[in-house]
């Protein structure tokens, strides 16, 4: 009780040190919300290049102010570090890790447990541990729970570690880091009473207690499994649809004005970014431990990923109505980011797209106001500005992105044909007899 009670008095009294490691989309917001709030924060990574622009002030994330980072630096508030020895110095620290598949669909925790051994090396009397990278059900008692054991310390007794799952949502104008609601789930009461007086120390949104990690962890995938499944489910309809000659998007509208029962979900080009694609495949894995096979979680993964072989099979139809085939036709593709208004194109599924038309031998160029340029599987791709000579020269011009800095206004007036895959053209109604829809 002694340990408790020191801890938590240095969380209240934000003298206790914490460190954060994975300066990503999520641990680089975590550790500027925490600093504000008056604690000292160290944060780690391998990267040099990151911790050389965090130890400048440098913000190289969307959802974190640049000019609050560099008043905390300056404070002494936050600072960052490619030497893991300093761990010594922490009573707190996250896990902010990525958690990504590997070839063959299944989780790849391998950071989390070198964070968690690098962890246990320095880990003392009275430390809390949070794993807040997204994983399987189990991982924290099962993986992070032994390797911090190995120290020779007891977990709830001489040092305590929780879950909770990071809600991050890049580009959301709405909900951040600070005002999003947490989840935690400790290994004993004791390590979910501290882990969440931290949070409701450091953040405005409220903290909701779970019973153990496993908890914490089942809900995290559960959410993106659901926004998973939702979007397939209108993914299809937006196939059936289009054959059906029915507009998919005036019937989502007409959904919405039910006020129960509904929530509106849209269809796309495929999934991008690290959660909603990934996190699901997690269960998947998890599940056959248990003789279970996830059928829906499944089927609803296969929609999704061919929706990019769906598009181009759009594409390939539209041009076939000017007369042109895919090959050494001119694709303008508006958009590599995987959503709107982020500079992030992880598992964008444009570059899917991207890939089936060159192979089909289709000149492809892209215009995106937040990604200028890219690479991809060895390549550099130089994005091409959004002009009228530019959107003129295409043969079709291809929404992939719904970036609210594209001049819609311009799009439909000079380009020669359209095909919207986000709805953003809906306005543009005096040109809709060259605007395809998906």
């Amino acid at each position: 009780m002694e340990l408790v009670h020191r801890l938590l008095e240095g969380i209240t009294n934000r003298s206790a040190v914490l460190g954060v490691i994975g300066l990503g989309y999520v641990g680089l917001p975590l550790s500027v919300e925490k600093a504000k709030t008056g604690y000292h924060v160290i944060g780690f990574d391998v990267q040099q290049s990151r911790v050389d622009m965090v130890n400048k002030g440098v913000n190289y994330i969307g959802d974190v102010v640049e000019d609050e980072l560099r008043d905390l630096v300056q404070e002494g508030r936050i600072r960052a570090t490619v030497d893991y020895s300093e761990i010594n110095n922490l009573d707190i620290v996250a896990i902010c890790v990525p958690t990504p598949l590997d070839e063959y669909q299944q989780p790849d925790i391998s950071y989390v447990k070198a964070s968690s051994e690098e962890i246990a090396k320095r880990l003392r009397p009275g430390m809390l541990v949070v794993l807040e990278s997204t994983t399987y059900p189990g991982t924290t008692e099962e993986v992070v729970k032994p390797i911090l054991e190995t120290s020779g310390l007891v977990c709830g007794t001489d040092f305590f570690l929780a879950y909770s799952p990071e809600r991050v949502d890049p580009g959301n104008k709405n909900f951040n880091t600070k005002n999003t609601p947490k989840v935690v789930g400790g290994i004993t009461p004791a390590c979910t009473e501290i882990a969440a007086t931290l949070y409701e120390q450091v953040l405005e949104g409220s903290v909701h207690r779970v019973t153990r990690p496993a908890v914490a962890e089942m809900e995290k995938i559960l959410e993106n499994t659901f926004r998973n499944i939702n979007i397939a489910l209108v993914n299809e309809m937006a196939i059936l649809c289009n054959r059906m000659g029915i507009d998919v998007w005036e019937v989502i509208d007409a959904a919405k004005t039910k006020p129960y029962g509904f929530m509106a979900f849209y269809p796309g080009p495929g999934l991008g970014g690290h959660c909603i694609p990934i996190d699901p495949w997690y269960l998947t894995w998890k599940a056959r431990e248990f003789n279970y096979h996830t059928r829906l979680i499944e089927v609803a993964g296969e929609i999704n990923n061919s929706m990019p072989e769906y598009v181009v099979e759009r594409i390939g139809s539209i041009l076939n109505e000017e007369a042109k085939p895919i090959k050494n036709s001119t694709i303008h593709l508006l958009g590599v980011a995987y959503k709107k208004d982020i500079d992030d194109f992880r598992e964008s599924p444009v570059l899917k797209i991207i890939d089936i038309l060159e192979k089909k031998g289709a000149h492809v160029v892209f215009s995106d106001t937040h990604i200028p340029n890219f690479a991809y599987r060895g390549r550099k791709y130089e994005g091409i500005p959004l002009t009228r000579e530019n959107l003129e020269a295409a043969d079709l011009v291809v929404v992939t992105t719904d970036h609210t800095s594209f001049d819609y206004g311009m799009i439909a007036q000079y380009s020669k044909v359209i095909f919207d895959t986000r709805n953003a053209l809906k306005a543009e109604k005096e040109h809709a007899n060259k605007i395809y829809r998906l």
